[in-house]
Order: structure tokens, then sequence, then C-alpha cells
């Protein structure tokens, strides 16, 4: 049987087994999910949602051989471009958000969850972006992907406490994380333009990244990272401005357009490529502090310990208890009071609305 009937087949299937199931059993609701870290995210989303007559089962979309991705979870298919929307310099116009484009085997029993990526703050300017965009049935992120929900400002203090057990607050992550996003934003909005229009390949989520990479920096004066990075999206802007003439009326437009997606300049951090986020901003920031913090309370054991057999007791204790960085930061779940993921789980509750009676 090809995939592509296995696609059709899926809802049909699941919605039929539930069929056959008494009035009093739970309806099972299977969600495909691109990869192995995102089922633990979606999980945190729909728990809330189980009750007497349902329940979701997150997985990964195994009639794929094992493949994963959002176009192995989408089960896409090829669709011709809506040339027709082009309008100056930025792909946007109803039009590509009007005619619906299919994603196979979705239905009421099978959704799809998926990192939003750039699809999002497109608009529909590529195929992809208007399925995510239309289908009833595919919830996504609204920032960049899952990891970057897992560095939410706010949660960051909280995760060293878990790290090293000392709840000694010795760097703001929020405050730096704002200062980090106004710096980048107005090169963040050269870059979803650059994705809009087609070209990204004049300006690549790897230039962006480049440019985003806040470098080394202290612990106790982190404000030359902050200066260093303007600096640096400074020089990229003007070197984009000469290469695109005349493009000022255009990069304000979008400008207003991101900001009423939900994108401020204080929150770019958010929707900029998540695994960068993650592994070059987020977790060497993380290091230094946590290392700070374990020192410190190294040095406490040491200058109250009685005694040699004493220190080395109460030393070993607190190593044992430590946890590793990384692995603390992916069950970090500090984004449930996040704003993006309220927004999630209203689109969640908007689609269980609105088949209710089925």
């Amino acid at each position: 049987m090809s995939e592509r009937l296995t696609d059709n087949l899926n809802s049909q299937y699941f919605e039929a087994a539930n069929s056959l199931k008494s009035k009093q059993a739970r309806r099972r609701i299977v969600a495909y999910v691109e990869s192995y870290d995102d089922i633990f995210f979606w999980r945190t989303v729909l728990t809330r949602f189980e009750n007497e007559e349902r329940y979701f089962e997150v997985m990964l979309p195994a009639h794929r051989k094992l493949e994963r991705g959002k176009k192995a979870v989408l089960a896409s298919h090829e669709v011709p471009p809506d040339r027709g929307a082009m309008q100056g310099n930025v792909m946007r116009s109803d039009n590509m958000l009007r005619t619906p484009l299919p994603v196979e085997g979705l239905g009421k029993a099978l959704i799809a969850c998926v990192d939003a990526d750039y699809d999002y703050l497109l608009q529909g300017a590529t195929e992809q972006s208007r399925k995510v965009l239309q289908s009833p049935y595919v919830f996504h992120t609204y920032a960049y992907a899952i990891e970057n929900l897992q560095c939410y400002a706010p949660s960051l203090h909280d995760l060293c406490v878990a790290v090293t057990l000392n709840d000694h607050r010795i760097f703001d992550f929020q405050d730096y994380l704002r200062q980090y996003s106004e710096a980048l934003f107005p090169l963040f909005v050269w870059s979803v333009w650059a994705y809009r229009t087609g070209h990204h390949n004049k300006f690549s989520l790897s230039d962006f990244n480049r440019v985003a990479d806040p470098g080394g920096f202290n612990v106790f004066d982190p404000q030359p990272s902050i200066d260093h990075l303007r600096r640096k999206v400074n020089n990229k802007i003007r070197q984009l401005q000469q290469q695109f003439p005349g493009n000022k009326e255009v990069y304000l437009q979008l400008k207003e357009q991101i900001k009423q997606l939900g994108v401020t300049p204080q929150t770019t951090y958010l929707y900029i490529q998540g695994h960068h986020l993650f592994d070059t901003v987020i977790v060497p920031i993380l290091n230094k502090v946590c290392n700070r913090l374990r020192m410190e309370r190294q040095e406490e054991i040491s200058r109250t310990a009685r005694h040699h057999t004493q220190k080395q007791n109460e030393m070993s204790c607190y190593e044992h208890s430590l946890q590793d960085i990384r692995q603390t930061l992916k069950k970090n779940l500090g984004y449930i009071l996040s704003p993006i993921f309220r927004r999630i789980q209203d689109d969640i509750e908007s689609y269980l609305g609105a088949h209710k009676d089925s």
C-alpha cells in the first residue's frame, strides 16, 4: 500500500476504532509530533484536556518507517504555490490564506503538532506555511520551536536552582534576554523579510545566527556582550540596506505586521531558531551561572564543615544531588506560565469545542 493511501486512511482508521467502542469508553485522539523531544512538550499541552470522554496519545508518525520531522508529520504533497500573491517586496495577501490546502490523513481523531519555525510569521507566503495556518487539525508552537519555550526567561533562575541547589540570584536572565532581543529585533525583521520574499539565499538563517551569537561574556558584567551584539547587528543592517536599497517602506510595514502577530522587541529570542538559542545562547550562559553557584555552595561547605570527614560527606551528598544542565533544560516546564503556551492551549480548546458532539 502506498504511503499516501496509508496517510488518507489513518484518521479514518482512528475514527472507526473509536466508533466501535462503547459509549462509555474514552475516545482516543492521536497526536503526531516531529521528534522524541516533542513528545514530552505536547504531552504538557494536551494533558489538561483529557477527561472521562477522551484522551490523547502523542507519538511519532510510525507509518513513515521511523521518518521524523515536520514533513513527515504533515504528510505533505506537492501543490503549486500561489505566485499571484506576490505583491511588492513582501509576499503577503489575503489570497494566501483564502484557499485551504489539505493535509492528508488528518481529522478529528488524528492531529499534527509541530514547531512553528518561520511558518507562522510567513503568514501563507509558502505552501507549508499555508498548511500549518489553515488546517483545523494542525497545531503549532507560535514560538519558533519547543526549545525557545524551554528557554523561557522567567523560568531560568528556577532552573539554576534545580541544577545547583543554590537560590542565590547572581544573574538577571530576564533583563539579559530582554536586551538581547531588543538588540536583535531590527535584524530579525530583515530575516523574516528574506524568507517571505524568497531572498533567503542572500540572507539565510545561518547568516542571521552568526550575527545572533553573543559570544563570551562575564556573568557579573554582561553589558559588553550586548554592546558587541548591537555593533554586529548594525553592521549587517547597513550591508542589507546597501544590497536592497529603497526597502524602507516595506521594512516598516513588515515590522508592524510582525508586532501584530505577537512578536515584540523584548521577546525576539522566542522566535529565532530554537537550536541556536538553546545551544549557542542559553546553555553557555547557564554553564557559567551554574558553575559559579556550585562553587559558592562548595565554598560554603568547606568553610562551615567542622572536620575533614564531615566536609567529604557533605560534599559527596551535594555533588550527588546536582543535575545535568542540558537535560534539566529539556524538561523545563516554566513555559506553562507563558502567554504563548496559553495561546497553544486556546487553539486545542477551540478544536475540541468544534468536535464536541463528534
